[in-house]
């Protein structure tokens, strides 16, 4: 592992730990060259299929863009970080388990909504708005009767 500090590629562990149930592995690292210490993260790398587009055009999946879109929706409510990453979790675990090479905008957005409704209504309402592109207040009205039902 590359210092952070000089460069080096001369370290030493000092310390290792398993993290976020098992997913990943902290070490401490002590650089032989200039004393500094430093953390890493050690992940399993995880294939993720190929994410077609309603138009049918295929792009890769991207993590950052699925937390992008439940970090908006969950702006200023009382939503914890933690709660945040565990959501995103679950989708990705759940993707990766059952998609192995190609997975539907469709299928992600739907089981977004439905996380979200169990986390928060008024990011699920905020997120389903996008997703399901309403067009004017009525289509809002429609969603809040359905929440307002259950």
């Amino acid at each position: 592992m590359k210092c952070p500090r000089c460069s080096s590629v001369d370290d030493r562990v000092i310390d290792s730990r398993s993290v976020r149930d098992g997913e990943a592995t902290r070490r401490r690292r002590e650089c032989a060259e200039c004393g500094y210490r430093f953390t890493t993260y050690e992940y399993v790398e995880r294939s993720f299929p190929v994410v077609v587009k309603n138009d049918g055009r295929r792009e890769p999946f991207d993590r950052k863009k699925l937390e992008k879109g439940i970090d908006r929706a969950c702006e200023k409510r009382p939503v914890a970080a933690e709660d945040l990453h565990d959501l995103v979790d679950r989708i990705i675990a759940r993707v990766t388990e059952e998609y192995t090479t190609e997975v539907t905008v469709k299928f992600i957005g739907e089981y977004v909504m439905e996380l979200l409704h169990e986390v928060d209504q008024v990011a699920y309402v905020r997120f389903a708005s996008v997703y399901r592109k309403f067009k004017d207040v009525s289509q809002f009205k429609e969603e809040l009767d359905k929440l307002l039902k259950e």
